[in-house]
């Protein structure tokens, strides 16, 4: 991944769930399969990365909240933004279906 610098494009969602660690856990494993996105764990929850024509982004999963998920996306423009948005948010609000799991980006 690049120097972390240069993804100035930014994006947050809060997503209110009792169990943020469970559904980080699911999207990270769904998505850092091989040849989709790199998974690496922080002391905040898991953080995802991808890069395609020249662009990269990158979505920490900030489990530290007892009641919420926090997506944080930095991207290095805001096509990567809108790309990492749209992929991490339709498959939360997918995987989370049952309990009403909703993502809105601000």
């Amino acid at each position: 991944m690049t120097d972390t610098t240069t993804l100035d494009v930014t994006r947050t969602a809060l997503v209110a769930t009792d169990t943020p660690a469970r559904w980080a856990k699911q999207l990270a494993s769904h998505l850092g399969r091989p040849g989709k996105m790199t998974v690496e764990e922080t002391d905040r929850g898991p953080q995802l990365a991808m890069a395609f024509d020249d662009q990269q982004a990158t979505c920490l999963m900030d489990t530290t909240a007892a009641d919420t998920l926090g997506l944080h996306v930095a991207s290095s423009t805001e096509e990567a933004a809108e790309r990492m948005t749209r992929v991490v948010g339709s498959h939360l609000e997918r995987f989370g279906a049952k309990v009403g799991l909703t993502v809105t980006w601000g």
